[in-house]
């Protein structure tokens, strides 16, 4: 395993010291079974792995779930193993059902107020006294960012949380939020996590209340690498890469992805590795430096992602991955 710090803490001091892999946990208590959960968490661990990434709104949306799910099984998880210590955890608020209507409508939202609530949840599921990185999970344009920004600001103050992060959110949100934060001398976000891989989305592609990483964030990550980390979300796009019983999802069906696959399946056999490794080391050694989160159902999957740390492309083959489309 690989090691980085993430981000820079608003006193200047560096950030948590985290895995260049993070575990993302999405379906573990809901179309994971707890014993899988288990295993996939001690293999990650023994492999190396110490950040790993849930919500309090996992999943909610899949059959006979609460929302929480997730949380609750790394928490006891944690308890079972005692390592909480060992473990750099990152949940997120904001996206959680609160109330009568229709989601995200009636999404919990980042006021201070519901940021608080969200965390004061999670940490009983979690079966802890704090989390090490929070993440604004969605936008919330209904509530000022003024309200946010001392929401975040008070829970890194009084010790709940750690670091604090946007996801899923426009670049200009996310520096204009680090910005009133800074006027204030609180805690700003340190982190972003946005949907991103290696296929570029076609023009005007949407993602529901999701945000892929645009040209801009890449842009404004590198200007701000002292203090800012950028983490990718499902960048492996649910194994379309390697799985040909799964289609490309549907942003990303376009002819610019068509001459990207060719480039990828190239260095894939010029490498020897998977066509996911490859992307995983792509995003790795790219500029500015990306923490893939990864997800798995087993641990064949779990393992085929880590053993991506071993893959080095050179940089002929990164032009070329880089260039096609």
């Amino acid at each position: 395993m690989r090691f980085r710090t993430l981000g820079r803490r608003h006193d200047a001091t560096p950030g948590p010291r985290v895995s260049t892999l993070c575990l993302g946990t999405m379906p573990f208590g809901t179309r994971v079974d707890e014993a899988t959960c288990f295993a996939i968490l001690d293999r990650f661990v023994e492999r190396g792995g110490t950040f790993v990434d849930t919500a309090n709104c996992y999943s909610f949306w899949e059959a006979g779930a609460h929302g929480g799910d997730s949380e609750e099984v790394i928490g006891r998880w944690m308890a079972a193993r005692g390592n909480r210590d060992e473990i750099v955890l990152a949940t997120k608020a904001g996206a959680r059902p609160a109330g009568p209507g229709v989601w995200p409508a009636n999404a919990e939202g980042l006021s201070a107020e519901a940021l608080r609530a969200g965390v004061e949840g999670s940490l009983r599921r979690l079966g802890t006294d704090r989390v090490d990185v929070l993440f604004g999970h969605i936008e919330d344009r209904a509530t000022p960012q003024t309200d946010t920004v001392e929401g975040f600001g008070a829970l890194v103050a009084d010790g709940t949380v750690g670091i604090v992060g946007a996801s899923n959110q426009a670049t200009w949100r996310i520096e204009r939020a680090r910005s009133l934060a800074r006027e204030r001398g609180l805690a700003g976000y340190t982190c972003v996590q946005q949907q991103y891989t290696y296929l570029r989305p076609k023009p005007g592609a949407t993602f529901g209340t999701g945000e892929h990483v645009t040209p801009e964030l890449l842009d404004y990550a590198r200007a701000e690498k002292a203090d800012l980390t950028l983490l990718a979300y499902t960048p492996l796009l649910s194994g379309a890469y390697t799985n040909p019983a799964k289609p490309l999802p549907a942003q990303f069906d376009h002819p610019g992805a068509t001459a990207q696959l060719a480039a990828l399946r190239e260095v894939t056999r010029e490498t020897g590795a998977t066509a996911g490794q490859v992307v995983l080391a792509w995003l790795l050694g790219g500029d500015p430096q990306i923490i893939p989160v990864i997800g798995a159902s087993g641990l064949a999957q779990l393992d085929e992602s880590l053993d991506a740390l071993d893959v080095q492309l050179t940089q002929d083959q990164r032009d070329r991955l880089d260039q096609a489309g």
